[in-house]
């Protein structure tokens, strides 16, 4: 690879747009411009654009096309079902995961002095493995319960047991919210026999087009009067339909495909950099996500840490060393290390992985020598 190559391994946080979404996208930017309230053909055409696009994502979804919400994007999403629960269903105990996305817990503590209530984290091991018999004793010791927890984590992949945690909250009639920005477009979500009330996604995050997002609400469960009405992204939404539809297309192939770049990256750094560490289950193939992989790194007395270095390289993945993240500090990971998050696409090739692999080695080969 050439110095000007530029490689691109941070798709947990925004992934490229895939040129098939762009396409069905841009007529809706140039000529098909209208919006639904309009009472004119311009009107009916969006109308029917967003009603079609509705219908297409219940599908996948396999619930009724009322229950699909267009949002802004997945804060959007995971901030109407967090409200709606506690403003409408009277919650008054929110029970979650000291490992969800920081908006999301911020927006709960906003709650918890605004509506009184009460906030209860799941019990969780070094590896960041929820302790499901402890949420069994929250829900069974408390009422009207609302459970929030991420379906994977954003920042190193680990994946919950979002169906038994729905088992337990429909045992106990709690309400079940879960974020699953990261799995939505890599894992079939059947949601006529997942028991989740609620659950929120973002386009961007399987190549489609940033600002839109979708919330799944189930039959019965009420929003909040806050959520107005207001005039719908229709480009975003035929890109994240054609996006999804993709996306559930190929999810075999890709999932092997994502699988083998981060097996190849895990062999690479595994052999060449010392004292190396995979903070979670990102290592583990069958406890965290393809996508996701997150190192801790020694430290390399570089004039600029890792993350300055690899960017000077051309290579763009997140972390760095200047302060831990409340997901790896709620893991334990200790301050003064480099803690980097690789992140997939079905796009990377293994020769990119090679090449970051090499790129790394060599910072502590010339540390050592």
């Amino acid at each position: 690879m050439t110095n000007n190559t530029k490689i691109y391994l941070d798709n947990a946080a925004s992934t490229p747009l895939d040129r098939k979404v762009y396409n069905v996208m841009t007529p809706y930017l140039l000529d098909q411009f209208g919006i639904p309230s309009a009472h004119h053909g311009y009107g009916r055409d969006a109308k029917a654009a967003v009603e079609i696009s509705r219908t297409n994502i219940a599908k996948l979804f396999n619930v009724s096309p009322e229950e699909i919400i267009f949002t802004s994007g997945g804060t959007e999403a995971n901030n109407l079902a967090i409200i709606s629960a506690i403003e409408c269903a009277f919650i008054d105990h929110v029970i979650t995961t000291p490992f969800e996305h920081q908006a999301m817990l911020k927006t709960l503590k906003t709650l918890q002095r605004k509506h009184d209530v009460r906030v209860s984290y799941i019990r969780h091991d070094e590896w960041g493995n929820l302790d499901i018999s402890h949420l069994d004793y929250l829900l069974r010791t408390n009422t009207r319960n609302l459970v929030s927890v991420m379906h994977a984590n954003n920042e190193v992949g680990n994946i919950y047991d979002i169906d038994a945690i729905g088992s337990l909250c429909k045992k106990y009639k709690a309400i079940f919210h879960t974020d699953a920005a990261q799995t939505t477009g890599y894992y079939r979500h059947d949601l006529k026999e997942l028991n989740v009330n609620f659950l929120s996604a973002s386009a961007h995050k399987f190549h489609g087009p940033k600002g839109i997002g979708v919330l799944y609400c189930r039959k019965g469960s009420r929003l909040t009067p806050a959520f107005n009405s207001f005039t719908e992204n229709i480009p975003g939404i035929i890109g994240l339909t054609k996006a999804l539809a993709i996306a559930h297309g190929e999810i075999d192939k890709k999932e092997q495909h994502i699988q083998s770049l981060k097996d190849r990256m895990i062999d690479k750094l595994s052999a060449q950099v010392p004292d190396i560490r995979f903070n979670g289950n990102s290592a583990n193939a069958t406890k965290s996500i393809a996508a996701i992989l997150n190192v801790n790194l020694s430290q390399t007395r570089l004039n600029r840490n890792l993350l300055q270095h690899l960017d000077d390289n051309q290579i763009a993945v997140s972390g760095g060393d200047s302060s831990l993240s409340h997901v790896l500090k709620a893991l334990g990971v200790e301050s003064g290390s480099d803690n980097l998050r690789f992140s997939f696409s079905k796009f990377n090739t293994l020769n990119e992985i090679d090449h970051v692999a090499e790129v790394i080695a060599s910072v502590y080969q010339t540390v050592a020598a």
